[in-house]
């Protein structure tokens, strides 16, 4: 049998390989040329300086929400609720860069504190619920997400504006905006979150690989009734594994907030980047490394999106197939791992 480590690095890209590969016998079967196809969103992904800043611009939150999944996946928990997590993040950014005038050094930190506790705060709730009441934090997570969506469109309405569905933009001072990225990729988006979110990849690595407290962590996600017998408490790691994972999600609000549109406006659904997430750290094996690679392929894949129907008369929409179709292989895993081992005894 192949080793763990070699397995949890092939099933990502077997999946990948055989999700590209189904892609195009879709697009063969729709009378499409895959060539063309993917030569398009290679194009929209990395054709130029400028669609490479975007790419990784529009990478950033997605590690932050891969982080969020993947950290609470590893704890035991399953964090549903990263896209409220993001909304709160976002609007609590936000609402600090509007309402507060101080300079750089001071606003910028607490700007991007803000949306990280926010979205704690968020995920604090079904923690709580789950540690104490024994609530699935499944079925909480998926509520608030519409709790967040439908209160943080009121704040924007009635609190941070009169009645309009955009808030004014984030002072200066506030703001993630790199003039120097923006010069070397051609004046993209691209901005100093991404520094944040390889940084909170960083953290999320510290934290489950070398601190008591991520052993203590994994350990109630693993077993917690053993853990509880060992000493350990644990509806507090319940609660502090989800606020961190909370943390994360709210931070990729911030990347929203304070870099890319500088604001926020009203929205009648979400923005996909929790759901999006769960589906990044299923990619990268809930580990922050396989998170981060995963949050760029995604992150390829929908800036590259946008050049497929103008380069190759191909609809968006096939992109979130082949996306579909990369979780599904990945969720097979227990079939590529058969398959792998097959070949590995007909090679011997």
């Amino acid at each position: 049998m192949p080793s763990n480590k070699l397995f949890a690095l092939l099933v990502p890209i077997v999946s990948v390989l055989m999700g590209l590969i189904a892609g195009a016998i879709i697009m063969l079967v729709s009378g499409f040329s895959p060539i063309d196809g993917y030569t398009a969103l290679w194009n929209g992904a990395f054709g130029d300086s400028y669609t490479i800043g975007e790419t990784i611009r529009r990478s950033a939150p997605y590690i932050l929400t891969g982080l969020s999944i993947a950290f609470a996946f590893r704890t035991g928990l399953f964090n549903i609720g990263a896209e409220g997590q993001v909304l709160v993040g976002w609007l609590a950014a936000v609402w600090v860069g509007i309402t507060i005038d101080a300079p750089m050094y001071i606003h910028l930190p607490l700007a991007v504190l803000a949306a990280a506790v926010a979205g704690g705060l968020w995920a604090f709730v079904p923690g709580i619920l789950k540690a104490k009441l024994g609530v699935h934090e499944v079925i909480v997570t998926i509520m608030m997400n519409y709790i967040a969506l439908f209160t943080t469109n009121e704040i924007i309405r009635k609190v941070l504006t009169s009645g309009q569905t955009t808030t004014d933009s984030i002072a200066p001072s506030a703001s993630l905006a790199s003039e120097w990225m923006q010069s070397i990729t051609f004046y993209s988006r691209l901005h100093y979150g991404i520094l944040i979110a390889l940084f909170a990849a960083a953290i999320m690595w510290f934290i489950i690989q070398r601190t008591t407290i991520g052993y203590e962590l994994k350990s109630v996600g693993f077993n917690p009734h053993a853990s509880r017998y060992a000493g350990m408490n644990v509806s507090k790691n319940i609660v502090l594994s989800m606020v961190i994972a909370g943390m994360f999600a709210g931070l990729a609000g911030a990347m929203e907030g304070l870099g890319t549109y500088g604001n926020m406006s009203v929205t009648a659904g979400f923005s996909n980047l929790g759901f999006d997430g769960i589906a990044v750290a299923l990619l990268g094996a809930n580990t922050a490394i396989g998170v981060v690679f995963a949050a760029f392929l995604f992150g390829a894949l929908k800036e590259g999106a946008g050049e497929m129907p103008t380069g190759a008369g191909i609809p968006t929409e096939l992109v979130d197939i082949i996306i579909a179709l990369i979780i599904f292989f990945v969720a097979s895993s227990y079939i590529i791992r058969w398959v792998i081992v097959r070949f590995k005894k007909e090679g011997k």
